[in-house]
């Protein structure tokens, strides 16, 4: 074996340009593979954090204008949507509705001691954090009893937190809403929002700011519609009802606008499930390249040894030991150089995201994360490194297969 070895080292110190050649080909191939599917990543679990923590399952109903006309109303007429609509949404569909909600805001100045903002404020039903991504920080959220008493409670965002009391506990705080006194009882946390509302409890917006029972929109979470052909019946369902209810047509696209996360999530699937696939594309095309610039050099190799191995046939030399020979140093050079390309493109991914591991991008009314997370799981990397070991033996083993069956005298005058 250290015959091998050293023979090997020999073979390589007297052809080294050949050498560096074959190893470029190995550690560019690994190392462009290894970083491609590094930034392919970094997309990718961008995604999926973005959507983690959303209530797959909800459904938002945002009103409109009709754009046709429908039993003598003419097209243009606003649809507003009313607490009845809310109910009805339960009691109608309540084999697929598993709770509902409703949303009517107000923007507002808030202010405590010298700080002032400009801030919405949300009316909310104590559901609301089952609806959506609302994760309470401290405190509590608003209750059943806030709603029936009509509490002037609030709940603030962190960042709206900070800005008024400076990292002090605001639990119990009073903050001042245009002379209305809100009492702070909560501080959430969410996913990247750039403009966080406050929140209050529903009744108490719509007596304090006098919406009457008109509300922005309608949410609820539903159970049962389990894949995309279910959700679209149920929204075409939906819409037929809620048509009859509120007099527009079921195929008037603009009187509502429904926002259904499942479908919403189903479709950004779809393209994720795309992206993933054209970066292994790439990515393998990517590994061919490395592999076809090894197996070019392999094959001048074996050429060019053919006078060596006649010489060896003649000495006595079985073609057995002979093709172990260009195995073993097919196998060095491919594992050292892919060692190389390997450790390298680990190397760059992890500085990629040590630099820029979470980037986001403001939006406007919130923030979202493009990138995160650029690195590549060692097995990938180790597999993909083994991939082109083999390539590279079996694109010496062929040509060499046949070098060895010529005939010593033939392959003495080889040039």
């Amino acid at each position: 074996m250290l015959d091998l070895f050293q023979e090997i080292y020999a073979t390589i110190i007297r052809n080294k340009l050949r050498t560096i050649l074959t190893g470029f080909a190995v550690t560019w191939g690994i190392f462009m593979l290894i970083v491609l599917l590094g930034a392919g990543n970094g997309l990718l679990h961008a995604f999926e954090g973005q959507n983690q923590n959303i209530k797959m399952n909800s459904i938002k109903i945002f009103p409109g204008f009709t754009s046709i006309p429908f039993h003598g109303w003419q097209q243009g007429r606003k649809i507003t949507l009313k607490e009845q609509d809310r109910l009805f949404t339960q009691q109608t569909f309540h084999e697929n509705v598993i709770s509902t909600g409703a949303n009517i805001s107000h923007t507002s100045t808030l202010s405590f001691k010298k700080e002032i903002q400009s801030i919405e404020l949300q009316g909310v039903f104590p559901n609301y954090t089952e609806l959506e991504n609302i994760q309470m920080k401290k405190g509590r959220f608003i209750n059943q009893r806030d709603m029936e008493e009509k509490r002037k409670t609030i709940v603030l965002h962190e960042k709206t937190a900070n800005i008024f009391f400076n990292g002090k506990n605001p639990i119990g705080q009073y903050i001042n809403s245009q002379g209305v006194a809100y009492k702070v009882i909560g501080i959430y946390t969410d996913l990247n929002m750039f403009t966080p509302p406050a929140f209050i409890p529903f009744t108490t917006l719509q007596l304090i700011y006098q919406k009457g029972d008109t509300i922005d929109n309608i949410i609820f979470t539903t159970k049962g519609l389990t894949n995309e052909a279910k959700n679209e019946q149920f929204q075409h369902d939906y819409k037929a009802a809620l048509g009859e209810l509120k007099q527009f047509a079921s195929d008037d696209g603009s009187a509502i606008w429904i926002w259904n996360r499942f479908t919403q999530y189903l479709q950004q699937q779809s393209a994720k499930q795309i992206l993933r696939i054209a970066i292994w594309v790439i990515g393998i095309f990517t590994l061919l390249s490395g592999i076809v610039g090894v197996s070019n050099i392999m094959l001048i190799t074996v050429r060019e040894r053919t006078h060596e191995f006649g010489i060896r046939k003649a000495l006595g030399a079985k073609p057995s030991s002979i093709l172990w020979l260009i195995i073993s140093e097919s196998i060095t050079i491919t594992s050292f150089f892919g060692y190389i390309g390997m450790v390298a493109g680990i190397g760059v991914t992890e500085y990629i995201n040590q630099l820029m591991g979470k980037q986001t991008v403001d939006i406007g009314i919130t923030s979202m994360t493009v990138f995160e997370n650029p690195t590549v799981d060692i097995s990938i990397a180790i597999q993909a490194t083994l991939t082109l070991i083999i390539a590279g033996t079996l694109a010496g083993l062929f040509p060499a297969l046949k070098a060895i069956k010529i005939k010593p005298i033939e392959a003495l005058r080889a040039n």
